[in-house]
């Protein structure tokens, strides 16, 4: 997911210099943040960029807006990271899991992305889940799904290499709730970053949104073990519903 080009803008520099501050103890959990215009002033940025990042950071769990007080540091901010084995369309749903609906099953050789965190070979082929997650008419994210190369897979979880090759339809159903269903007994971990970004023009058209939307970009990299089995990448656009009640415990 290609985001050259948006990460020196204003909105994304603000979101990590914020939730890393909040994550160093700056703003420690409960204290109330400077009002808009002063902390504008002590960043050295405009109202308009660092209300962007405050409505992701919001969004993302880090920061409550209380009417009368301003907004303050949630008591237990969530983790950066993603680091939950579980599905998107469960942790995020509104009281109810997401639909999912597939826009792309295919194979394909790998990019810099699974090279980089699959660790994949030039020649291998991928299985590549695009899907697109809505609630209530509503499109909440956009996921990418890649698991490593079958023979990885048939050495490293062969459960879950049998689970991706059976016919059964996999047109509403992520790639992680197939991992998440074969691995019963199965060690897995996961980690990941979580940074904001712009949709972009396709994302932004997939998603029904314009272009320049901001939205938080969640990588995962799931492994058994050393080895690296899954990767994915999330994009879920500000304003979503679903938004408010993604968390790290």
């Amino acid at each position: 997911m290609a985001v050259s080009g948006t990460q020196r803008r204003p909105v994304v520099v603000l979101y990590e210099r914020i939730a890393d501050a909040i994550h160093e103890g700056v703003y420690p959990p409960g204290s109330t943040l400077p009002s808009e215009p002063k902390l504008a002033t002590e960043l050295g940025v405009s109202r308009p960029a660092l209300r962007e990042a405050l409505l992701l950071l919001q969004e993302d769990g880090l920061l409550t807006v209380r009417r009368g007080v301003g907004r303050t540091v949630n008591d237990r901010p969530p983790r950066r990271g993603f680091e939950h084995i579980q599905p998107l369309e469960d942790l995020i749903g509104s009281g109810a899991p997401l639909r999912v609906r597939a826009l792309l099953r295919t194979v394909e050789e790998p990019t810099d992305f699974t090279t980089q965190h699959l660790l994949a070979p030039a020649r291998a082929e991928l299985r590549f889940w695009e899907s697109l997650l809505t609630g209530e008419g509503t499109a909440a994210a956009l996921s990418q799904e890649w698991a490593a190369a079958d023979d990885v897979l048939d050495a490293a979880h062969p459960a879950f290499a049998e689970a991706l090759r059976a016919p059964a339809p996999t047109d509403r159903t992520s790639m992680l709730a197939v991992l998440a269903g074969a691995s019963r007994g199965v060690a897995l971990s996961a980690h990941s970053s979580v940074t904001a970004t712009l949709l972009g023009q396709r994302r932004g058209e997939q998603l029904g949104r314009p272009a320049d939307t901001p939205a938080v970009l969640v990588t995962q990299v799931v492994r058994v073990d050393d080895t690296p089995i899954l990767a994915a990448k999330h994009m879920l656009p500000t304003g979503a519903p679903a938004l408010p009640v993604l968390q790290s415990n």
